[in-house]
């Protein structure tokens, strides 16, 4: 199976075999991710992690990401149909992820307890998704849990990079471009709620308070996109989360630090069915 149809929306999926004894992995991709965007520096790490922990694993590309269907008027007046925005996406949109689209994902593909593991806006979806919904566990990378002027700054640095004209083969609308069925459509829907004055006051810090399935959250000491804080924060309102930070780490700890990432993990996954 590489692709499965959400209210009349296809999205791109992959599956990584494994055992089935234990609860799957759910991978959730970051704010510009794919299915082929988790295969870093020549390593797939959602594969690397399904072997070392012996369970199955799922990918996903988002609505407008990877090979899925593009969103509608992507940089057009903000509205609804069905679980989709269509036009810009409004602050609410990992909401709907999470709470919408994620589940009927997971009921496509027989998941029953998945364990999510979401990277930057997909650490966000899977902390929203917890919340509400019965999951074996959450790990959560390099979370957004409340908007930081650092992560605008380095949002705002991304779109100058991407309207940039192109250098060589190696700008960001080129590198992003051989993952993207529509790299127009995969960078605005995300850059242009990021940046919106709207999501300035975007905080589920009072929302995730409510996750009682066990948490890992991961954040790189070097991470241009977040602080520290997003994690302290997490832990003032969830009791029992553990933390892990990496040195020598920026954004993407499954690409800077794919080795320690993974033997974390699996520490943590070993207490999990």
């Amino acid at each position: 199976m590489n692709r499965i149809v959400i209210s009349g929306v296809g999205l791109e999926v992959a599956h990584i075999p494994g055992s089935t004894n234990k609860s799957p992995l759910v991978f959730l991709h970051e704010g510009l991710g794919s299915v082929s965007l988790w295969q870093q520096r020549g390593r797939l790490w959602p594969a690397e992690l399904c072997a070392a922990t012996g369970r199955t694993g799922w990918i996903y590309s988002r609505r407008g990401y990877g090979q899925s269907d593009p969103v509608e008027d992507v940089r057009g007046p903000p509205r609804r149909s069905g679980p989709w925005h269509i036009g810009r996406h409004e602050p609410d949109y990992m909401h709907l992820e999470a709470n919408e689209v994620l589940p009927q994902v997971l009921q496509q593909l027989d998941i029953g307890r998945p364990v999510l593991v979401g990277h930057s806006d997909g650490a966000t979806i899977a902390l929203l998704h917890a919340a509400n919904h019965d999951v074996a566990g959450c790990v959560a990378l390099a979370p957004h849990v409340f908007v930081e002027e650092m992560s605008l700054k380095a949002i705002a640095q991304a779109k100058a990079l991407f309207q940039a004209a192109p250098q060589s083969a190696d700008g960001l609308r080129q590198r992003l471009a051989r993952h993207h069925r529509d790299v127009d459509n995969a960078f605005w829907q995300w850059n242009d709620v990021w940046l919106s004055e709207a999501f300035r006051t975007f905080d589920i810090r009072a929302e995730i308070r409510t996750i009682a399935s066990p948490l890992l959250m991961v954040q790189g000491l070097e991470d241009e996109y977040g602080s520290m804080e997003q994690l302290r924060s997490i832990e003032t309102v969830i009791a029992g989360a553990l933390r892990l930070e990496l040195a020598q780490c920026g954004h993407s700890p499954h690409r800077d630090q794919p080795d320690h990432l993974t033997e974390a993990v699996e520490s943590f996954l070993s207490r999990i069915v």
